[in-house]
């Protein structure tokens, strides 16, 4: 009897999420950049820690960020959409559909006290926002209600499109902005965070809490006293209201793009940050806390008052339920 032809392995089944972004419309394409439409029943995810966390629910209008920080946690997510190339979080962005009109819906599940941070895995404000308002339509909905406690996360200058907005919220709710920025230097910051722009003085000019997250900090390229004591002087003479710092820490997701740049930018460090995360994603508390004293010494010396304002967003500890 003749043997059967051996058949190709047929690829694994997608489901869930994986399915949904297989299904997407591509909307736009750009400098290796396209973005596609993702469905999604859910747009509030509530935030599941271990440890105590200072926000509640988390919103991400995007998934995958088209800023290409080198040292970005947030490259897992697309792992959940059977997506293994680290660099398809920066080449293929999702935009959720019908996120205003999700929120809607949602609000009412959230109690009073619970604090909401949007952009804690991916900016807000990617550049296709220009065109898709889709964290607009978020906001838009949020100033139609009271009494909610709000944070924005971003790096984008174009927050600033939505001040108008913004103040609306802020007449009924509580809302502060944090502005992400690791370094004041120009060269590096190019090279660390290739296409992320940046705004702190003009939405504190126009009435809305704002200040700096100064995360990550990277050990022996931006974490010296003299460079944070110049991102703090500068927070304040922004007229900042807050600022903080947390250290870098490295997923092997992230690991994969930020060890093959440091050793290209950085040779003679590569062989100190392999020992250092050889065996960890975190560094020890020791430095940690060095970095937290540091801070809080700065903000003393500058008169900013607080080291955040409501939300602060820890987002290596947050495991959002929309990622499953």
């Amino acid at each position: 009897m003749a043997s059967l032809p051996l058949l190709p392995d047929s690829p694994p089944k997608l489901v869930g999420i994986a399915k949904l972004a297989a299904n997407g419309e591509s909307l736009r394409q750009g400098h290796q950049v396209e973005y596609f439409t993702l469905p999604v029943r859910s747009l509030l995810n509530r935030c599941v820690s271990k440890r105590e966390m200072p926000f509640t629910w988390t919103i991400n209008p995007y998934r995958g960020c088209e800023f290409a920080c080198k040292y970005c946690y947030a490259r897992y997510t697309h792992e959940f959409m059977e997506m293994r190339d680290v660099v398809e979080f920066e080449q293929k962005i999702y935009v959720k559909q019908h996120a205003a009109d999700l929120l809607r819906q949602e609000l009412r599940r959230v109690k009073p006290g619970e604090e909401i941070a949007i952009g804690t895995a991916t900016d807000p404000y990617q550049p296709a926002e220009r065109k898709y308002e889709v964290t607009r339509a978020i906001l838009e909905e949020f100033a139609r209600h009271e009494g909610l406690e709000l944070g924005i996360v971003t790096k984008s200058n174009l927050v600033l499109r939505d001040v108008e907005v913004l103040q609306q919220i802020a007449k009924q709710n509580d809302i502060s902005v944090h502005v992400t920025i690791t370094t004041l230097n120009a060269e590096l910051a190019r090279i660390l965070e290739p296409r992320a722009p940046r705004p702190v003085r003009r939405l504190n000019q126009a009435g809305i809490s704002a200040g700096v997250s100064c995360s990550p900090v990277i050990p022996e390229i931006t974490d010296s006293p003299r460079d944070l004591e110049a991102l703090v002087r500068a927070t304040a003479e922004a007229g900042g209201k807050h600022i903080f710092a947390n250290p870098l820490f490295l997923k092997p997701c992230s690991a994969a793009v930020f060890m093959p740049f440091l050793k290209q930018e950085f040779p003679d460090l590569a062989e100190n940050y392999r020992r250092r995360y050889q065996d960890r994603a975190f560094l020890p508390k020791s430095y940690q806390q060095r970095i937290s004293n540091l801070m809080a010494s700065l903000r003393r010396k500058y008169g900013i008052a607080r080291e955040r304002a409501s939300v602060k967003p820890r987002p290596d500890e947050c495991r959002q339920l929309a990622l499953f």
